[in-house]
């Protein structure tokens, strides 16, 4: 396993972006948000998706010169079409508007459409915290889970994230998929050779298995909280469909790649109603009773001690993926 320093791994990916035709400035940030995906412990997410986002740029899935636009405003809610551009920079976008429309109007929101992947959803609701804001945010995908009690994927693993704001800047930040695991992290537990640690899906005879391998070739992915999480997978996909007037789940999948995807960012002022200038202190005495005497964590305390932990060793990166990632910019 190599260690990568911050800088040189976004130094990289910024001037492969560069030279698969992205403007300087979106060529930074998306670096930058990719890197730094790597960073916080999230590698199925960072260096793991990086060649397949330069081959989605380069093949035409995701369109680097489409500008994303507002097609409907409607108060402190606004509908966008992404155009099928770069997922990440679009999605920033849209969550950086939902928080100025909550910091207007208390809450915002933007439906974005025709968009593509958003890397990781924690991203987005990490911004909305940095801002003040309760985070709210999802993505549908195309179908790789089954309903609950088929065996066929028709729904996604549609990813909800909840973040909510410290003072201290270690947020709550709550990020699942629907399925017990993400598709990004069956791929991280393949690379590595080992097993997960839990049952994550089913093997072809329907018996559960923690063998990401088996999970990725036929699609049997296990729902969080089983039929509670495939309800939920729908009913995630069912409102991003109607307010954004983009593509389903479904739709997705009809277009034969994975794009075209759809987001939901609702961004809620933390201190315009009841917990006023109180919110930090009533954070802090909840996510405090949850430690105190135990050995535990809240969903994103750890991210501050990996970001740690690698800005002073260097990111642990898989050496064939980065070999991969050095092929890409060789001449760069």
């Amino acid at each position: 396993m190599l260690r990568v320093p911050f800088d040189e791994m976004k130094g990289l990916f910024r001037r492969i972006l560069v030279s698969r035709g992205l403007e300087e400035g979106e060529a930074e940030t998306l670096a930058c948000i990719v890197a730094t995906n790597s960073l916080e412990g999230v590698y199925s997410h960072g260096t793991n998706r990086f060649p397949r986002l330069v081959h989605d740029i380069e093949c035409g899935t995701v369109d680097k010169d489409a500008k994303v636009e507002k097609v409907i405003q409607a108060g402190s809610m606004e509908c966008w079409n992404g155009h099928f551009g770069i997922g990440p920079l679009n999605a920033w976008k849209a969550m950086e508007r939902a928080t100025e429309l909550a910091h207007e109007h208390g809450m915002g929101l933007v439906a974005l459409g025709w968009n593509n992947h958003w890397l990781r959803g924690s991203t987005y609701g990490r911004l909305a915290a940095e801002r003040g804001c309760i985070g709210i945010c999802w993505s549908n995908t195309k179908p790789n889970m089954p309903v609950w009690g088929g065996t066929v994927p028709k729904i996604g693993n549609n990813p909800l994230i909840i973040s909510v704001p410290k003072a201290d800047g270690a947020h709550f930040v709550f990020d699942s998929a629907m399925s017990q695991y993400s598709y990004g992290k069956l791929e991280e537990y393949r690379l590595k050779g080992e097993m997960l640690p839990f049952a994550g899906g089913f093997d072809d005879e329907g018996r559960l298995t923690s063998d990401p391998a088996v999970i990725e070739h036929n699609g049997r992915m296990l729902p969080i909280g089983l039929w509670k999480g495939s309800g939920l997978s729908i009913a995630l996909d069912l409102i991003a469909t109607v307010l954004s007037g983009g593509a389903s789940v479904t739709q997705i999948g009809q277009m034969g790649n994975e794009r075209g995807l759809t987001q939901i960012m609702i961004a809620i002022e933390a201190d315009r109603l009841g917990g006023g200038k109180d919110v930090d202190r009533i954070v802090s005495t909840i996510l405090g009773d949850l430690k105190s005497g135990e050995a535990v964590r809240y969903p994103g305390e750890r991210l501050e001690r990996t970001r740690k932990e690698n800005l002073e060793a260097g990111i642990p990166v898989d050496e064939r993926i980065w070999a991969q990632i050095e092929e890409l910019g060789a001449g760069c």
